[in-house]
């Protein structure tokens, strides 16, 4: 055994020392051998939301297909299509590999973008009129959503739109233009005219050569006018620009329309002149009271006052695009001649006279009206012959502006009111109430309504003590029932001056103030006159 194991051991040693000779040799007789070295990524992988689509050679190809796919699934569709997917190209190096064919990676690809289509964003043409808007599929279609609009009040179809480009603006907007259909004349070409018979130095160049250096004013008859609808133009401000958006916010050419067309509730305002009430108001406009205080923070309530100037929004119906639009008519018959008014200074606004009553007229016509959604807004007369001439109505009226008058008192508890029939009554009360009775405590202040002259002031009957006030309009009030009278007879007072303090005196069921207003004698309702 010690035998074997030294033949091995020196077997062993002779084995190393000859493989270092090999080596030894192979480097001083092969010097083109050398060691192994990395030369970077040699095959990529492309991924779409983390899934292997396929192998290729280089990544260049791997971007190609990518690519590829984007463009055959765009083309594919009409529409911009939306695509939510993450790519990536991943590059490695392998000693042995294999990589995918270009048709099998592009099909991949197109399946795995296809399922990853986020929305699909349909050209459109959005029609702008003022703040809102609406999207329908084609420009013809915006044709007819405009039209439609003109076509409400156009029966015939005598107008039509058509979209130019807004030259004005930057960004490529077109507007809507309204022409009206012209009848087609045909030429006539049977008439031979002069020049073919003389030359041009002949009569009629002379002729010819006058005239047109002659203005000639020919007004038009009844017959040459156009009647019916002369021009129409949107009353909005409408621009059409083509974009993307989303399929389901393109709307229907039918469902269109009647967004546009149909009578909506839209806000207004409405500017208070003389003579308004907010009742008036109501009936005008056909807003209840109740509608008109909601709408409006100005309005506390239903007897808030207004004034001429005064802003209220109202709301009306109207379409999302207004159509203005002119017409001419013809008519014959009767007609009134405008008033006259002869002013007087010395009198109040509220008096008139009628100093030469009215003959009805006889005329033809022709009527240019402007129409706003089909309201009336202006009407003028462009032609007119008088058959019979109309006598005007002529009216004296008054200049000067009749004096106001207020609530005499704090208290606006009325416990009776004007005209009212009394069931119960004290000596020296009638049963007919011509005046108004104000609940207040003895002793509050009782102020004058309106600026005058005392014509009596102290004790008179069933009125107990009172003043009586005549005022520059002819008017009278009377404040009955106090319990001192701090002004006398013939002085002047103003309006809302302290002219006693109320009482329980006189034919009085109880602490309140008699007011009561008279006019040529006779009572009226002081409701009728006085400001609350």
């Amino acid at each position: 055994m010690v035998l074997i194991s030294r033949f091995h051991k020196k077997c062993r040693i002779a084995y190393l020392a000859v493989s270092l000779v090999a080596l030894a040799l192979a480097a001083l007789f092969i010097p083109n051998v050398r060691l192994y070295k990395s030369e970077g990524n040699n095959i990529y992988t492309l991924m779409i939301n983390g899934k292997e689509m396929g192998k290729t050679d280089t990544e260049t190809e791997a971007r190609e297909i990518l690519n590829d796919a984007r463009r055959q699934i765009a083309a594919a569709s009409d529409d911009l299509v939306l695509i939510d997917a993450d790519s990536r190209i991943v590059g490695s190096e392998v000693l042995k590999g294999a990589t995918d064919s270009r048709e099998q990676v592009l099909a991949n690809v197109k399946a795995e973008l296809e399922a990853s289509v986020k929305e699909t964003m349909q050209r459109a043409f959005t029609v702008k009129i003022d703040e809102y808007m609406v999207s329908v599929s084609n420009e013809q279609e915006v044709i007819s959503l405009l039209e439609a609009s003109l076509n409400k009040y156009d029966e015939n179809k005598k107008f039509y739109v058509e979209l130019v480009k807004d030259s004005l603006r930057e960004l490529p907007v077109v507007v809507p233009v309204i022409h009206k259909v012209e009848a087609e004349q045909e030429e006539d070409n049977s008439f031979i005219s002069a020049e073919d018979y003389l030359d041009d130095d002949g009569v009629f160049k002379a002729f010819d050569t006058v005239l047109a250096n002659v203005e000639v004013n020919i007004e038009p008859s009844f017959d040459d006018y156009d009647y019916g609808i002369t021009d129409m133009r949107f009353a909005n401000t409408v621009e059409v620009v083509e974009s993307y958006i989303p399929s389901k916010e393109v709307k229907s050419l039918e469902a269109a329309i009647d967004e546009v067309t149909k009578d909506k509730e839209q806000k207004t305002i409405y500017e208070v002149v003389s003579g308004d009430t907010l009742s008036g108001i109501s009936g005008k406009t056909g807003i209840s009271v109740d509608d008109l205080v909601a709408l409006n923070d100005i309005l506390e309530s239903s007897r808030s006052m207004i004034h001429v100037g005064d802003e209220l929004t109202i709301t009306v119906p109207k379409p999302e695009l207004s159509v203005s639009f002119d017409s001419l008519f013809y008519y014959e018959g009767t007609y009134e001649a405008d008033v006259i008014y002869v002013y007087n200074d010395d009198w109040y606004t509220t008096k008139e006279v009628t100093l030469q009553d009215p003959t009805s007229g006889y005329h033809k016509a022709v009527e240019k009206t402007t129409y706003l959604n089909g309201e009336i807004k202006n009407s003028e007369i462009i032609k007119e012959e008088i058959i019979v001439e109309a006598v005007p109505k002529i009216v004296e009226k008054g200049t000067k502006i009749p004096p106001t008058y207020i609530w005499p008192c704090s208290s606006w508890r009325i416990t009776s009111g004007y005209g009212s029939y009394r069931t119960v009554t004290v000596r020296g009360m009638t049963s007919y109430h011509p005046a108004i009775d104000i609940a207040m405590p003895i002793g509050s202040s009782v102020w004058a309504s309106c600026g005058g002259t005392v014509i009596h002031a102290g004790w008179m009957g069933s009125y107990g003590y009172c003043v009586f006030i005549r005022h520059p309009d002819g008017r009278e009030t009377r404040y009955a029932h106090l319990s001192r009278v701090l002004v006398g007879k013939g002085q002047s007072v103003s309006q809302g001056q302290k002219i006693g303090l109320s009482g329980n005196t006189g034919a009085s069921t109880g602490p309140h103030l008699h007011f009561e207003m008279r006019q040529g004698g006779s009572p009226i309702n002081p409701l009728n006159a006085v400001s609350r």
